[in-house]
């Protein structure tokens, strides 16, 4: 009786140790999944890696003049970086941010010069973000009139609007920019002196990139217009079933970052007090590079505000800092570009999660 006992539990007795094999996959899958859901982590991570590899090279990089520099040299690519997010999300893309931030910046400084000089910085911004959108409009209605690849759209106006700039606005340097600009570039947030007798300043100019940042994530999501950018850059058969006007989500993406790109012509002249036509133009693919970096897809239908921030603070780390580490500037490039395919092939989880 003991043994036919033996005999009938035998065969079930490897089945209950069986489960226990798979125990690491599961827990690969599930790490995988988890991360391919946060790509931010992963840029965050990144962000440690350098700084760590950074400080240990030069300790004086963890000293507050080198954050504040840091904060400085992202608000100009951050508003950039917001407005190229949108676009991407809503399945576009858009490279003629930094040809519509010249065009804006330089025209109105010197309408101000010339015409306006006592003109209120609140009016200034507001003049460029306004200049900016109806160019961002334009945009939209070429893309949604023209049915082309935004890219291509894009690429026309961008040499359309410099060529507008350098032939008819002008060429030359303004090296004194109205007072209300300057004055607005040397408000400072905090400022101190170091034992060191160097002078730190925390800008001002950093609270246009925070509200900014806050109303993007605002719109895409507390709005119906930031569903709508998701759902069309998803899958633009689904969105239109749902009933999504293309159209004006077009239009919509491409005024904001126009928008964001005027703003950040004006946030420019104001930081450099100097108003160059052929400044700002050229850095286009640091910012798509900084959005993609910050795990939006590139296919549309992703990407977080957050996410983006931190995109920017990596790949200006990367293009401001490395230097401490005695990292030439002809490595940046390559650099970023490693890790654009090392987050490519992390980033790849979403799709295999």
């Amino acid at each position: 009786m003991t043994a036919s006992t033996m005999q009938a539990q035998s065969p079930t007795a490897p089945s209950s140790v069986a489960p226990e094999a798979p125990r690491a996959p599961a827990r690969w899958q599930a790490w995988r999944h988890w991360l391919g859901q946060r790509p931010s982590v992963f840029t965050l991570a990144l962000i440690v890696l350098v700084c760590l590899v950074v400080g240990a090279i030069n300790p004086s990089f963890f000293q507050l003049p080198v954050l504040f520099d840091i904060v400085r040299a992202c608000t100009v690519v951050g508003l950039f970086a917001l407005g190229v997010l949108i676009v991407l999300a809503a399945g576009g893309i858009d490279v003629s941010f930094a040809a519509i931030a010249a065009l804006t910046m330089y025209s109105i400084t010197k309408l101000v010069l010339n015409y306006f000089p006592d003109t209120h910085i609140a009016v200034l911004l507001v003049a460029g973000a306004a200049s900016g959108a109806v160019l961002g409009v334009l945009n939209g209605l070429l893309v949604h009139w023209l049915k082309a690849p935004s890219l291509i759209v894009t690429i026309g106006t961008q040499y359309l609007y410099r060529g507008i700039l350098l032939t008819f606005v002008g060429t030359v340097f303004f090296m004194n920019v109205p007072a209300p600009m300057d004055a607005f570039g040397k408000l400072a947030l905090w400022r101190f002196d170091t034992p060191q007798g160097l002078h730190v300043v925390l800008p001002a100019t950093v609270l246009v990139l925070a509200g900014a940042a806050v109303l993007t994530w605002w719109l895409l999501n507390r709005t119906l217009i930031g569903r709508a950018v998701y759902a069309i850059g998803g899958s633009l058969t689904i969105a239109e079933r749902l009933g999504y006007n293309l159209r004006t989500v077009h239009i919509f993406v491409f005024a904001y970052a126009g928008f964001l790109s005027g703003l950040a012509g004006i946030v420019h002249v104001s930081s450099t007090r100097l108003a160059n036509p052929f400044d700002l133009v050229g850095n286009e693919l640091d910012v798509i590079a900084a959005v993609i970096l910050g795990g939006a897809r590139i296919t549309g239908g992703s990407g977080t505000v957050g996410g983006t921030l931190l995109g920017v603070v990596l790949v200006t780390l990367i293009n401001n800092v490395l230097i401490l580490a005695g990292v030439p500037s002809t490595w940046q490039k390559v650099i970023i570009g490693a890790f654009i395919l090392v987050a490519g092939a992390c980033f790849a989880m979403r799709k295999q999660g």
